[in-house]
């Protein structure tokens, strides 16, 4: 679908995905079988599947050099936003129909779709074919970091999947106190997500990640005695989540400074990345429970194990990274004439100068 939509200004790339998305979950709440869900679920996740790296490509475009930290941040917390009060709300809403909750993200899409229309000016960035697409994956530098950010994922949603049912021994099986600690780890995730932003353009990306990486290692380690109690669930929920939401603004960082000119193929590539990590790590959480007889709340041994590898990983991307060391000639602009959005603003070094 970035392929597809990359010739497209960003404002008519994200108004067709939230369509997309919309028509999804307006099609989910009408289905009255399960296979007409699934096609439907599907269709949405088309949609969905663009609009991050869209809107990310966008905010590091606009944003000048040193606050484009801050810019993903706030992209990225958006994600992270609809990640922490839409599972507690979905939870509440659900409970009478969960036909609402479908209804209800419908109408948010449609609320971000006039959003766009009206507070995001047309931005045109280099097209880029799926070929162009898939050409950074022959170097190792950007396969390595993109690595990192599907061992990421995995490690949190092998768990985080499964979150509720990990949660019974705390909740006692009320889902009011289920929706408590689930607002916990959301508000620990958008407080990680707006200090990121803060710590990436204070500091070496690569550094504030080793840190993350280690404190999300070690709480995850704890879940099964953390999951426990009550007392002491919020706690580690708003810890771990605070991991969750920093991760992702230095990895995208990071990404961009190999190549700036070539960042909307990179974020969509780191997209695909997360997508993949979510959903390999949703099925492995599923295989660990069925084949080896796991409790959900001990998921949190194999997430640290894989937290812990993908940390391994890391450090040795790290030690090799160099930026500004991918080639910008697959992405469609080699003339180094500068770049302009349609209302005139110069995007050549990855912003747009009114």
């Amino acid at each position: 679908m970035g392929a597809l939509t990359s010739g497209l200004d960003r404002r008519s790339t994200l108004l067709i995905a939230l369509s997309v998305f919309v028509a999804g979950n307006a099609i989910t709440a009408l289905g009255t079988g399960y296979e007409v869900v699934m096609i439907a679920r599907i269709v949405t996740a088309i949609g969905a599947g663009i609009i991050t790296s869209a809107a990310s490509s966008t905010a590091a475009a606009i944003a000048p050099p040193d606050r484009r930290g801050s810019a993903l941040a706030v992209v990225l917390g958006g994600l992270t936003l609809a990640t922490a009060l839409g599972l507690p709300l979905g939870t509440l809403i659900g409970r009478a129909d969960w036909h609402v909750t479908l209804w209800a993200v419908a109408g948010i899409g449609l609320a971000a779709a006039l959003g766009i229309v009206i507070g995001l000016p047309s931005v045109k960035l280099p097209a880029a074919s799926l070929s162009d697409r898939l050409r950074p994956l022959r170097q190792g530098r950007v396969l390595g970091l993109l690595a990192v950010t599907t061992l990421l994922f995995l490690g949190v949603y092998i768990l985080y999947t499964y979150v509720g049912q990990a949660l019974q021994g705390a909740t006692g099986g009320s889902e009011s106190l289920l929706t408590v600690i689930l607002l916990a780890w959301g508000i620990g995730t958008l407080a990680g997500n707006i200090i990121a932003g803060r710590l990436v353009d204070l500091h070496n990306p690569a550094h504030v990640l080793t840190g993350t990486l280690l404190i999300a290692a070690v709480t995850l380690a704890l879940t099964p005695a953390a999951t426990a109690a009550l007392a002491s669930a919020p706690v580690w929920a708003a810890i771990w989540g605070a991991t969750v939401g920093v991760i992702a603004v230095p990895q995208q960082h990071r990404l961009i400074a190999l190549s700036p000119a070539a960042a909307p193929v990179l974020l969509g590539l780191n997209s695909s990345a997360i997508y993949l990590g979510v959903a390999l790590g949703g099925g492995l959480g599923g295989l660990a429970q069925e084949w080896l007889a796991l409790a959900p709340a001990m998921l949190g041994l194999p997430a640290a194990g894989i937290t812990i590898l993908a940390l391994l990983h890391h450090l040795t991307t790290a030690r090799r990274h160099t930026p500004a060391a991918v080639s910008v000639r697959a992405f469609g602009d080699e003339s180094g004439a500068p770049r302009r959005d349609n209302n005139g603003g110069d995007v050549s070094a990855g912003r747009v100068a009114r």
